[in-house]
């Protein structure tokens, strides 16, 4: 019987695999996560290849061009994330260090998090470290931060608990150039549905399908990240829709925002894990709960 077959860790495997694994896969790129490590790249593939063989399994599928996980890497990065992060936490107050909690957000804080913040660290003496990742979860799942800031739905399936902070309102962004909308104060909600629509299918809040079935905007283009979905508006290829917060923060010349009469509101959540969470990560909510005005009294999470 081998270490894997009796349950212990296998042979050989020491931290530093694993740090760099889960380096590679949050930046699915071998020079990128060499850069973030501070070591060469050639010591990191030969790293991730040991760690490979310790465990028998391929977790990265390499080409000359990218990176990606196999369906063991995913496994593996998510398990590994959060176990990770919380080594980080002890090892720091072994050390006698100051305890951080990591918040993630997608395209913008929410402003009532400045003072949900504030309360935090004035409770807790706890630092807090904003963390910006483009996924569903804010870098949540990879447990590239301890709490999450998640605008719209949480994803079906997600291993965490999450509660609503508050909603935002949306707003359609338009192209300066577009004879339809470009020159109105307010459009309604149902007029999108004769408009083709620019959806941000990783981050976004937006989906055809919040529409009527029947009346539907069209799909004009997809996008997997704010950046790209700003961009297809400004060239026209169709409207978006966005958080009114998250749309103003981000200007441009090209663009028009226009005020939505009769849209849904986003719901703004904070999530943790739905296991071992950041011993902070609650506290984070629960302060906040008393921080804002008019807020529940209830238990922070479900």
């Amino acid at each position: 019987m081998n270490a894997t077959d009796s349950g212990t860790a296998p042979d050989g495997v020491e931290l530093r695999h694993l740090r760099a694994f889960v380096a590679v896969a949050d930046e699915l790129s071998f020079t990128h996560a060499a850069a973030v490590l501070r070591i060469g790249q050639p010591a990191l593939t030969r790293t991730v290849r040991a760690l490979e063989e310790a465990l028998g399994a391929r977790l990265l599928d390499r080409t000359t061009r990218s990176v990606d996980l196999t369906d063991a890497g995913r496994r593996l990065r998510d398990e590994l994330g959060p176990l990770l992060s919380r080594l980080d936490a002890t090892l720091g107050s072994a050390r006698g260090e100051r305890p951080l909690l990591r918040l993630g957000f997608t395209s913008l804080l929410p402003e009532a998090c400045v003072q949900l913040t504030t309360a935090f660290k004035a409770a807790t003496g706890a630092a807090v470290r904003l963390v910006r990742r483009d996924e569903p979860l804010a870098g949540l799942a990879s447990g590239a931060c301890d709490v999450a800031v998640v605008r719209g739905d949480i994803p079906p399936g997600a291993a965490v608990r999450s509660r609503v902070l508050l909603h935002e309102p949306r707003v359609a962004v338009v192209a300066r150039g577009s004879a339809d909308l470009a020159h109105r104060r307010v459009v309604d909600w149902a007029e999108l549905a004769a408009v083709p629509l620019v959806v941000n299918t990783v981050t976004g809040t937006t989906r055809p399908d919040l529409w009527p079935a029947g009346r539907r905007p069209r799909l004009a283009c997809t996008a997997d990240n704010f950046d790209e979905w700003l961009e297809a508006v400004v060239a026209g290829h169709g409207v978006g829709v966005a958080p009114e917060p998250v749309a103003r923060r981000h200007s441009h010349p090209g663009l028009r925002y226009v005020r939505l009469k009769n849209a849904p509101p986003v719901a703004v959540h904070l999530a943790v894990p739905g296991r071992d969470p950041h011993p902070l990560a609650e506290r984070y909510a629960g302060v906040g709960v008393g921080a804002l005005p008019g807020a529940p009294q209830s238990h922070p999470f479900p």
